[in-house]
């Protein structure tokens, strides 16, 4: 297929699972998440951040301690101890290149689990060891890094002048789902259909909002694991419905003016109560 079909707000909508009277924090999912390091804290908290408020039931972060010192500081429901969980978030907010012998463990012990999962940043490297369906989510440099790696020639600037292009020339190569992050959003399946989604006002375009659209395709994905599961062929979908909602929270944080990160996940509620009264 070589079209691409624009994304609605309905659809987004159908994706967002509203909890019912007999749901409990389990059943209304729980998300792992790698995220974050030393160095880069502050990616965990966004991800955690934008997890929590799209609408699961718990998040349990797994990450570096120091990171999870913040995460708890900001957000202490969050859960540090090991368990079941129904998706994996992995990779914001770290560098492969200096990877621990630890930090790699869990994530191999992880991506084996064969569910639903994120990479982003630092776990883009070990797409190919994921047993489940996966949706990576990279910019420019980070998808032009990764495919170079593999034996493409390309570069940032060629990724950039033809997204689509590379979007969907990368998911065929990966054999997963790429959400390639820009002022365009384009999700692409192996050889599946094309999704263009509107990223957003350009104020989003700040340190921190891949994070917090991390967080939110994770969230997504553990509310829907069983369904991900069952048919892979929907990954693409929660994949565009995470970037629509990501836009349009940045739309309502922004309102014409600059804005940080943590205020585009401070907007998720606001956003997902627009789109549901708008289903």
């Amino acid at each position: 297929m070589s079209d691409w079909r624009d994304w609605t707000a309905a659809e987004t909508a159908a994706w967002i699972r509203v909890p019912e009277s007999g749901d409990d924090k389990y059943s209304r999912g729980v998300l792992g998440m790698l995220t974050g390091s030393a160095e880069y804290p502050g990616a965990a908290v966004l991800g955690v951040e934008g997890a929590a408020r799209t609408g699961l039931g718990m998040i349990r972060y797994l990450g570096d301690e120091r990171a999870a010192d913040f995460v708890l500081h900001r957000r202490p429901e969050i859960v540090t101890g090991a368990g079941r969980v129904q998706a994996w978030l992995a990779g914001s907010g770290m560098d492969s290149s200096t990877r621990s012998g630890g930090l790699a463990e869990q994530l191999g012990a992880a991506l084996a689990e064969g569910l639903p999962t994120v990479l982003d940043a630092g776990a883009l490297d070990l797409v190919d060891r994921a047993a489940g369906p996966v949706v990576i989510t990279p910019h420019f440099g980070e998808l032009a890094r990764l495919l170079s790696a593999r034996g493409d020639e390309v570069e940032k600037s060629d990724i950039a002048e033809l997204p689509a292009q590379w979007a969907r020339a990368a998911a065929d190569r990966l054999g997963v789902v790429v959400l390639l992050k820009g002022s365009t959003t384009y999700v692409a399946a192996p050889r599946g259909e094309g999704i263009r989604v509107a990223a957003g006002p350009a104020w989003v375009a700040t340190a921190g909002a891949g994070d917090v659209l991390g967080g939110v395709l994770g969230a997504l994905l553990a509310s829907h694991s069983e369904r991900v599961l069952a048919e892979p062929s929907v990954l693409a979908e929660v994949a565009a419905a995470a970037a629509h909602l990501h836009g349009r929270a940045g739309e309502l944080a922004s309102s014409g003016g600059p804005i940080v990160a943590l205020d585009l996940a401070e907007a998720l509620p606001a956003a997902i109560r627009e789109l549901l009264a708008g289903a």
